[in-house]
């Protein structure tokens, strides 16, 4: 009896269970037969809402379907497939790729590609013939290898990065020292090799990126067969671009309306020009490194750097007056604003006062006029103290002739600073890549040699201590 109670107890739960499938199940169809139903009206409001928003989609749709449409008739018209044949889908792929929202970005983009598909072309006839002239054995190899280039391009690039800085902080400072920094803002930004020093780095984030992606698809480029550190590249263009802001900031000294006098400026030009040239000299050392695929020298910041700092520190000193009698005429100038408000103050507080008793008539009389007597008096006060702070404010100006070369030392230091950034870097990538070991044989001495012009040498009255 027992087992008969349990079997129906198992037979019911099993009817229940199939209950329960079959419900979802015809849940699940009634679901998706509502999405279908409502897809047609719900498709319809999103292209309004869209072509509401946006017109240009829509019509760029429209547009992008009837190319494709007049396209696929290569395909469909049996006299022009003949034609043809099968390099009708470079047709359509050429519509999917170019057509974009505006005339010029689709006409721009089509000469590109174009363009490219010719040079391409060409670039494709010259590989094969040297391929077929070099014989059977190095064709395979000549025609591999033509491929990937991606990768030198980017070691390349980081390798003209570097001497592009160097280029431009040894111009910026012999410009500043040597040529007419008054006529340099006449001339356009585009024309300027200082400006195109550093141009490159400063765009090159996302040219970097996309190389190292690319490359990182490449066959290895080590000696020892292991994935190479594309993205260490793109580390050390970052620290190139904080280094390319700060020669950016130095380039702009040069175009100040305030500059420091010409006389004041030879005080310092010998240590000025050395530093600069000792941090060119490490930036070149450090894309030979790159470009050779080796170590830095490990004296890569020799003495000659630190004396180049330590002399520019000496003569800041030696000439304390430029720099220390800032300090005084600021506090003369703003001691000289505040006589000025307590001045302002002063007036306002005897206008007010009254010198007589008032009567009954005379207070009932103020209190009517208190409001607009106050708003008066306070646009006068405004009136009167603008024009003498913007006059204080103008006149105290005239101390600040050594200001201009204070910034300019200052940012020429501190690219001696971020240069430690820029080596850690660089041996960073040598170091991952496997750079080949420094060799005394391989070091480059590279000379600066200073233009010969005829300046104010430095024989220039000491002016010693203030007293």
């Amino acid at each position: 009896m027992v087992p008969k109670v349990h079997a129906g107890q198992e037979m019911a739960m099993v009817e229940n269970e199939n209950c329960r499938i079959n419900g979802n199940w015809k849940k699940r169809v009634q679901v998706f037969g509502e999405r279908v139903r409502r897809f047609p009206c719900l498709a319809w409001h999103t292209t309004w809402k869209v072509g509401r928003e946006d017109p240009r989609r829509l019509i760029h749709a429209f547009k992008v379907g009837l190319s494709l449409t007049l396209v696929s008739l290569l395909y469909l018209s049996e006299p022009l497939f003949k034609g043809i044949g099968q390099s009708a889908i470079w047709a359509v792929m050429t519509v999917v790729v170019v057509l974009e929202f505006t005339a010029g970005a689709t006409l721009c983009k089509g000469l590109n590609r174009g363009l490219g598909t010719l040079l391409a072309g060409l670039l494709a006839f010259l590989v094969g013939y040297v391929a077929h002239a070099s014989g059977r054995v190095f064709q395979a190899i000549i025609i591999g290898a033509a491929v990937f280039l991606v990768g030198e391009d980017l070691h390349i690039c980081t390798v003209y990065k570097l001497e592009g800085l160097a280029k431009s902080i040894e111009a910026c400072v012999n410009e500043y020292f040597y040529g007419e920094i008054e006529g340099s803002v006449d001339m356009k930004l585009s024309e300027d090799p200082i400006y195109k020093g550093y141009k490159a780095v400063l765009d090159s984030k996302s040219t970097d990126e996309t190389l190292a992606l690319h490359a990182s698809w490449e066959p290895r480029h080590s000696r020892y067969c292991h994935r190479f550190p594309w993205q260490q590249y793109v580390k050390v263009g970052a620290v190139l671009r904080q280094f390319g802001y700060t020669v950016v900031a130095l380039h702009g000294c040069l175009r100040t309306e305030i500059q420091t006098p010409r006389s004041v400026r030879a005080m310092f030009k010998d240590p000025c020009i050395r530093l600069a040239a000792e941090v060119s000299k490490v930036l070149i050392e450090l894309s030979n490194s790159i470009r050779n695929r080796r170590h830095c020298s490990p004296e890569i910041l020799s003495d000659h750097l630190h004396e180049a700092l330590q002399d520019l520190n000496t003569a800041i000193k030696s000439q304390p007056r430029l720099f220390l009698g800032l300090k005084h005429k600021h506090n003369q100038a703003t001691n000289m604003l505040k006589i000025a408000a307590q001045q302002v103050g002063q007036e306002r507080h005897a206008k007010s006062s009254l010198s007589t008793v008032k009567t009954d008539s005379s207070a009932l009389l103020e209190w009517k006029t208190k409001r607009t007597s106050t708003e008066q008096s306070k646009e006068t006060e405004r009136k009167s103290l603008r024009p003498q702070l913007s006059k204080i404010a103008i006149t105290s100006l005239e101390f600040s002739e050594a200001l201009p070369f204070a910034a300019f030392a200052s940012l020429l230091v501190e690219t001696v600073a971020k240069l430690d950034l820029v080596i850690e870097e660089v041996e960073e990538l040598g170091r991952l890549a496997c750079f080949k070991e420094f060799r005394p044989d391989d070091e480059i001495v590279v000379t600066c040699e200073e233009p010969r012009v005829d300046v104010l040498q430095n024989h220039l009255p000491f002016l010693g201590a203030v007293d």
